[in-house]
């Protein structure tokens, strides 16, 4: 049968956004599922790209399965619904429910950058094919919609651009629609609205894509660089670094990161465990060392071999450099992490990278040796 076709008490009646295809929620085992219609072709087409974000850790609706098999009739794309999720209509129209205008403009920039980082043209990003979660005052978004979507190993400048494009009609459109209904303002201007979450995205991805040149001798920079994007909530995936003459072109190539994908990095590249921020940091210098093998002029360094080489020329070296009477103390990782805290504390006074065989006594006298002993004895 239709989903229109139902009898009533099939369903659950929630709020969604505009759509030009029938939905209907239902609740079943405990779980509540989002059934929608759609021709066969385009069913498939939004699973395979589900199921390829939900394993990039894009934020998305979890998607279970389509129905395909039903004669004439459209398939059916189910979904599981995003609890605690809010549709842009009732964060924007009711008072109550109160959200800044810039919490929602920038979790649908960053969401679409994410998209793009994973080489994803969504081809309708809207309000109404994202949902929103409130996180400690500020808002993120997921994705539920991305029938007309495609995707690419990268997209072009233009691919990018046009994604924009289309994100300002669609959200200028809904606002005003929205407006019609309730017969008054939701934001200050539609127009401006639409302008703030495209200036976002140019800005964000700007942030995240730009490439940046610096002298071999200023590795202090790749640090801040680093930091930047983890603040941002972005790892790095891959690092180029293109030598010619005393300077090096770096390009970092960003990407989601799941919890605890640090830790499990570190231990299976490594052998180290550590917490998941210190984990962080240690794969941060592997990256810093593996561009500078690079900058030497060596032949690119695979991330296990890098690691390799960095645990055993940086790592292992730095601990046995630190006196036998304090080196328990910390945990190893935690005391590699203060020296990299310092060297950049050292770094930044200096104008320059000053490198470990420098750090490391000054770490010793004027931060480890007035520390309290923490080990449990």
């Amino acid at each position: 049968m239709p989903l229109e076709e139902w009898p009533r008490e099939q369903f659950v009646d929630l709020e969604r956004g505009i759509g030009r295809h029938v939905v209907r929620f239902v609740r079943l085992a405990g779980g509540l599922f989002a059934l929608k219609e759609l021709p066969p072709r385009l069913a498939w087409r939004e699973y395979r790209l589900l199921i390829g974000l939900e394993s990039d850790d894009v934020p998305s609706v979890e998607v279970v399965g389509v129905v395909a098999d039903r004669g004439e009739l459209p398939a059916v794309l189910v979904t599981r619904y995003l609890e605690f999720s809010l549709p842009y209509r009732l964060i924007l129209a009711r008072s109550w429910l109160p959200a800044p205008e810039q919490s929602i403009r920038a979790a649908l920039s960053e969401l679409l950058v994410r998209l793009h980082l994973a080489g994803v043209f969504w081809g309708d990003c809207s309000l109404s094919n994202a949902l929103f979660r409130r996180d400690a005052g500020a808002l993120s978004a997921y994705l539920v919609d991305i029938e007309t979507g495609e995707r690419h190993d990268t997209l072009t400048d233009g691919q990018r651009e046009f994604d924009v494009a289309i994100a300002w009609d669609n959200i200028v459109g809904e606002l005003y629609d929205l407006e019609a209904e309730l017969d008054r303002p939701v934001v200050d201007d539609p127009g401006e609205f639409a302008d703030g979450v495209c200036e976002g995205y140019r800005r964000l991805w700007a942030d995240l894509t730009r490439e940046e040149v610096f002298a071999t001798h200023e590795g202090h920079r790749l640090e801040e660089r680093l930091r930047r994007l983890n603040e941002l909530g972005f790892d790095v995936d891959e690092v180029e670094v293109v030598s010619s003459g005393g300077e090096a072109r770096l390009l970092l190539h960003s990407k989601v990161v799941e919890p605890g994908h640090h830790r499990r990095r570190l231990l299976r590249l490594t052998g180290l465990d550590a917490q998941e921020n210190q984990a962080r940091r240690l794969l941060n210098d592997v990256t810093r060392y593996q561009a500078y093998l690079q900058r030497r002029g060596q032949a690119p360094v695979s991330d296990a071999a890098a690691a390799g080489r960095w645990l055993a020329e940086v790592f292992e070296p730095a601990i046995a450099a630190i006196p036998a009477e304090l080196r328990g103390r910390r945990a190893a990782a935690e005391l590699f992490h203060e020296l990299l805290e310092h060297r950049w504390f050292l770094s930044e006074r200096a104008g320059k990278d000053v490198g470990l065989d420098a750090t490391i006594p000054s770490y010793v006298d004027t931060v480890l040796r007035p520390a309290p002993d923490e080990r449990v004895r």
